[in-house]
């Protein structure tokens, strides 16, 4: 006589249970680190932006300009003095500095979105766009960056970290609150429960003590 056996599973079965278990493991902890990055780069992408933003409108009335559209002149074969050239490049880099311009913004409000705290995505916004925009101005413009300019970009940098961690400070504390909220929440609800309960027995003790009561007099009464 043959006995039972168990139907064993599929390996791929098996693999397919232990990876989905794995991800749902290890996917709120992953996908919290992807948020980060994700509104930590568009962060620094939209400063980007707007330093270019910034460089775009700067080369639109500046003097260097004239100058490249001279030399631009010169090597197509026109007279160093041709404004057509220098129209066009000033409406080019007048061009460069509203699509810079969009993109900064819709980058800086999908940073917000994403992200955690307005503060922390301000301070990097403005923080990459104060960097950016000093290098762009000494590699393009020649703008000297003297001492005190490094002054006020290593008191930019403490002063974002120091915010970044009060945010977060205040963040966990008040994660723990609400977790404590919570507990004490279903701890009055499962007193209440049992309050409500004992009122119920009591009551149920009480009617049953009247009806023998009742019974008794109706007895002695005949």
């Amino acid at each position: 006589m043959d006995s039972p056996h168990e139907p064993l599973l599929p390996s791929n079965t098996r693999s397919q249970d232990s990876q989905s278990t794995d991800e749902a493991t290890t996917s709120p902890t992953s996908r919290t680190m992807s948020r980060k990055t994700q509104w930590l780069a568009l962060a620094i992408a939209s400063g980007a932006c707007a330093a270019f933003n910034g460089v775009f409108a700067k080369l639109t009335t500046t003097e260097l300009t004239s100058t490249w559209a001279g030399t631009i002149s010169g090597g197509l074969g026109l007279s160093p003095e041709n404004k057509v050239v220098e129209v066009a490049i000033r409406a080019m880099f007048f061009g460069l500095n509203l699509v810079f311009n969009g993109i900064m913004w819709a980058l800086f409000t999908t940073a917000l979105a994403r992200g955690t705290s307005t503060t922390q995505v301000s301070i990097i916004n403005t923080s990459s766009n104060f960097m950016i925009t000093a290098i762009m101005g000494w590699l393009i413009f020649a703008e000297a960056l003297p001492p005190l300019w490094w002054l006020g970009a290593a008191l930019l940098v403490a002063g974002s970290v120091i915010i970044g961690r009060r945010d977060e400070e205040e963040k966990a504390r008040s994660t723990v609150t609400a977790d404590r909220g919570e507990d004490s929440g279903g701890a009055n609800g499962d007193e209440e429960e049992d309050t409500l309960l004992g009122d119920i027995d009591n009551a149920e003790e009480t009617e049953g003590e009247s009806k023998v009561k009742a019974d008794l007099a109706r007895d002695a009464g005949r």
